[in-house]
C-alpha cells in the first residue's frame, strides 16, 4: 500500500494489501477493502466506501460532491461493492440529503468515461458500456446491460436483466427482462439470450414473453393489460416482479414500437 508519490489522508481506512499506484489522492473518511487496486491519478474523495477486490483505473474520480444545487455539504456516501471494475475516467458522485448515498453493487463493470450522478442505485452484475451517463436518482436493476453512449434521465428506473441499445436516450422506465432500442426508446422484445445465459428455463422465458405480449402487442392500455395478466396467467416470481414494476413506475414505462 505504501506509495511515496500518492497522497493518503491519515484518517483513511485502507486494507493492508490494497495496491495504490503513483499520483493517487485519497481523502479522509474513506474506506477501501482488501485486494483492491487503485490506478494512477485516481481521486477518491471524502465519503467513499470501496469494497474488496475492486479495480479502479487511472483518472477515475469517486465521491466528488454532487452536481446538484440543492446540496448543502451534508454528510453522504459513494458506495462501490466488491469485485467491481471502474475503468478510465469514470466519475461517481456521492449522495445528497435525498437518499444519503450513491451506490454501485458487486461484480459490476463500468467502462470508460461513464458518469453515475448523486443518489443513483446501480445493482449487482451490471455492465455500463463506455460514456453511459446516469442523471440523479436513477435506479438500475441487477444484470442490466447498458450500451455505450446511453443517457438516462433523472429519476428513471431500469429493471433487472434489461439490455439497452447503445446511444439511447432513456426518459421512461424500462421494465424487467426486456430489450430497449430505437428513438424514442421502445420495447424490442425480451432479452431471451441474456435470460438463458443466467439460467432461466424455456418455460420462464415463454411466460415473460406472454406477459409482454399483453402489455405491448395486444393494443390494450397498460391498466387493462395488467388486469388480463392477473386473470389469465398464474402467479410466478417473474410475473409479479413485472407487474409490481409497472404499477410503481414513477415516470411511466416506455411504449411499444407501434404505439
Amino acid at each position: 500500500m505504501k506509495q511515496p508519490l500518492a497522497y493518503i489522508h491519515p484518517e483513511a481506512k485502507i486494507a493492508s494489501n490494497v495496491v495504490i499506484e503513483p499520483f493517487v489522492t485519497i481523502d479522509k473518511n474513506v474506506v477501501i477493502g482488501e485486494g483492491t487496486h487503485i490506478g494512477s491519478n485516481v481521486t477518491i474523495m471524502e465519503g467513499a466506501r470501496i469494497g474488496k477486490n475492486c479495480k479502479i483505473f487511472p483518472g477515475a474520480v469517486i465521491s466528488a460532491v454532487p452536481q446538484d444545487l440543492k446540496f448543502k455539504g451534508e454528510d453522504t456516501l459513494a458506495i462501490i461493492g466488491d469485485n467491481t471494475t471502474l475503468r478510465e475516467c469514470v466519475t461517481v458522485n456521492r449522495g445528497t440529503a435525498s437518499k444519503g448515498s450513491t451506490s454501485i453493487g458487486d461484480n459490476c463493470l463500468v467502462m470508460a468515461y461513464c458518469h453515475v450522478a448523486h443518489d443513483c442505485v446501480v445493482g449487482n452484475n451490471v455492465i455500463m458500456s463506455n460514456v453511459t451517463q446516469l442523471a440523479g436518482e436513477v435506479v438500475v436493476g441487477d444484470w442490466a446491460v447498458i450500451g455505450g453512449g446511453t443517457m438516462i434521465h433523472q429519476f428513471t428506473h431500469v429493471g433487472p436483466h434489461v439490455m439497452i441499445q447503445g446511444g439511447s436516450k432513456v426518459n421512461k422506465d424500462i421494465p424487467p427482462f426486456v430489450k430497449a432500442a430505437r428513438e424514442p426508446i421502445s420495447y424490442c422484445g425480451i432479452n431471451s439470450v441474456g435470460l438463458r445465459r443466467r439460467g432461466f428455463t424455456n418455460e420462464q422465458i415463454r411466460d415473460i414473453q406472454e406477459i409482454y405480449r399483453y402489455i405491448y402487442l395486444s393494443r390494450m392500455n397498460t391498466s387493462m393489460a395488467i388486469e388480463h395478466i392477473e386473470a389469465e396467467m398464474p402467479a410466478t416470481k417473474e410475473r409479479d416482479e413485472i407487474l409490481l414494476f409497472v404499477r410503481n413506475s414513477p415516470r411511466g414505462i416506455m411504449k411499444g414500437y407501434f404505439e
